[in-house]
């Protein structure tokens, strides 16, 4: 057996529907396990959350080893997805197509046998073909005769919804393969009021290239508080610069809503309260890190910082939230006084002013050139599940020694075919009657 012959025989078992399903179960499989394995954590969750255990092979060392933990960028999962691509479009070209090229040609009965093979099928003593073609019409079917056979089809979109359906699959792999190896993630933390870059990278494919121009600086961070003064929705205020420090682009984004500029998302995924600014008398100034505290069975949050006002007295500074209020309590827990960012406060004979706080907030940036052609191959998805419930009918009728015989076929909705079949030739049957 030689090369060629080997060749064509791997591509026909490639080609196989069976084969495409398998395949596709096979990644539905797989993605269902990406999804209970928590992807591109580092390694110590895996340690914490999958130890070592005989007993169990999801541990984390066989976790590391196949490569679960990143499990979509994984090369293997790569070429399952290739295969699936690779069948999709062999099984498009050797089945599907030459399957609606058949569907359009027009097959004519001439003989009884043929006719009573079909799955619905009469005869009648007189014969009309004009009578049958005009009431076939009437049910908006193809129509064509000759000689002493009829053929009539509708529903050809019904025929053609498979094709739609491969090809959809092949356009969403298309984006989802380009998204993978052209794309890129990165997380980045940022003060508020400083620049940033697109540097801290999480994951990236073989072929993405990270932007080296894009310079962004976050204006503004700010948070809205329910009633109960838990978090409601936090937002930061971001530009874009050009190379001359100049805001080519300025929008406010918070969770759910990003904002995207040539291709780039930036996604607003959290936020962190790190330090006071304060200034003591006229000039002394420090930065004051801040411990983050939880309330109310974790539902909302305070920051503390304990601070040496003189020789000897302490005092701690809380920051019950974001909007402009400071607390200051005594080393025995006792309030000394309510205040606000900017206001001078004595504090113990110390003169003292809380100038600013000094926030954090957390970007997800994100670019998938893939994305709109994932959508575009579900958009045809979709439409191609509407397709799939249109029924292709057939129908077929011949004259044979004085009688007319008529039979019909259909690939879905056989019972309202039967029902139309019967009252076409009970129509046909009246018709004829009159005559």
């Amino acid at each position: 057996m030689n090369l060629r012959n080997i060749t064509w025989s791997l591509l026909k078992k490639i080609s196989n529907l069976s084969f495409s399903i398998s395949m596709f179960l096979i990644i539905a499989a797989i993605s269902i396990l990406g999804t209970v394995i928590e992807q591109d954590k580092p390694i110590d969750f895996y340690k914490l959350n999958y130890p070592e255990n005989k007993l169990l092979l999801l541990n984390w060392k066989n976790i590391f080893a196949f490569g679960l933990n990143h499990l979509y960028s994984n090369y293997w999962f790569f070429c399952i997805l290739c295969l699936f691509f690779l069948s999709l479009i062999l099984c498009t070209f050797s089945t599907q197509l030459p399957v609606l090229k058949h569907a359009r040609r027009w097959k004519f009965l001439y003989n009884k046998l043929s006719i009573e093979k079909m799955t619905c099928n009469d005869s009648y003593d007189n014969i009309s073909f004009i009578n049958f073609i005009y009431l076939l019409n009437l049910k908006n079917y193809y129509v064509f005769h000759k000689g002493r056979a009829i053929y009539a089809y509708k529903g050809l979109l019904g025929r053609i919804a498979p094709i739609f359906v491969h090809l959809s699959i092949i356009i969403t792999l298309t984006g989802s393969v380009i998204g993978l190896s052209t794309g890129f993630f990165a997380q980045e933390i940022i003060p508020s009021g400083e620049l940033f870059h697109v540097q801290n990278l999480i994951k990236s494919g073989y072929f993405s290239i990270v932007p080296s121009n894009i310079v962004g600086k976050v204006n503004d961070f700010f948070i809205t508080y329910n009633e109960d003064q838990s978090v409601k929705q936090f937002f930061s205020n971001l530009s874009i610069l050009d190379h001359y420090g100049d805001t080519v682009y300025r929008g406010e984004i918070s969770v759910n809503y990003p904002l995207k500029f040539q291709g780039i998302t930036f996604y607003q995924t959290d936020w962190k309260v790190s330090a006071l600014r304060l200034q003591f008398g006229d000039n002394y100034n420090i930065e004051k890190s801040l411990i983050e505290v939880f309330l109310k069975n974790n539902s909302s949050k305070v920051w503390i910082c304990n601070l040496k006002i003189n020789k000897y007295d302490k005092i701690s500074i809380v920051i019950p939230d974001l909007n402009n209020n400071i607390i200051f309590y005594s080393e025995s827990g006792d309030l000394i006084t309510k205040t606000h960012y900017g206001v001078y406060n004595i504090i113990y004979g110390v003169p003292v002013i809380v100038k600013d706080l000094m926030t954090n907030t957390g970007l997800q940036v994100k670019t998938d050139p893939g994305l709109n052609v994932a959508y575009f191959g579900f958009f045809i998805l979709i439409i191609s599940i509407l397709l799939s419930y249109v029924s292709y009918s057939q129908i077929w009728a011949n004259s044979s020694y004085g009688r007319f015989y008529l039979s019909g076929n259909t690939n879905r909705a056989f019972l309202s075919f039967e029902d139309e079949m019967m009252k076409i030739y009970n129509k046909y049957v009246f018709l004829m009657s009159d005559v």
